[in-house]
């Protein structure tokens, strides 16, 4: 399968911030998120392994409290953000799709 490289604009986030991001697949667009945790930026797809549905309780807002993990707004299922993992609810051990990350000065590469 091809992987496709998308370039957006840098995101400068402030530790434990999200931000949406919403990338052309065909005719329609595929929602990502993007989240600053210890000083690296993690991409994710908007879907939960679970239900499909977005994790965003709010827009743009997909942490716990604690800024400590990402939180499904359907089951309030947790997720480890460094890699995505389900720590805790009913999809436990299982994964949120991650999507490869470039960094440059000016961009970063997504290959989706």
């Amino acid at each position: 399968m091809n992987k496709e490289h998308v370039l957006i604009n840098r995101v400068d986030l402030k530790e434990g911030e999200c931000q949406v991001i919403k990338v052309p697949d065909g005719r329609f667009e595929k929602e990502m998120f993007i989240v600053r945790y210890r000083g690296e930026y993690h991409v994710y797809e908007n879907s939960c392994p679970h239900t499909g549905g977005p994790l965003d309780w709010m827009p743009g807002q997909f942490l716990d409290l604690e800024k400590n993990h990402i939180q499904c707004s359907t089951h309030h299922a947790l997720f480890r953000i460094n890699d995505g993992f389900c720590i805790s609810g009913p999809c436990s051990g299982q994964r949120l799709k991650k999507v490869n990350l470039k960094e440059s000065e000016r961009q970063f590469e997504l290959e989706i």
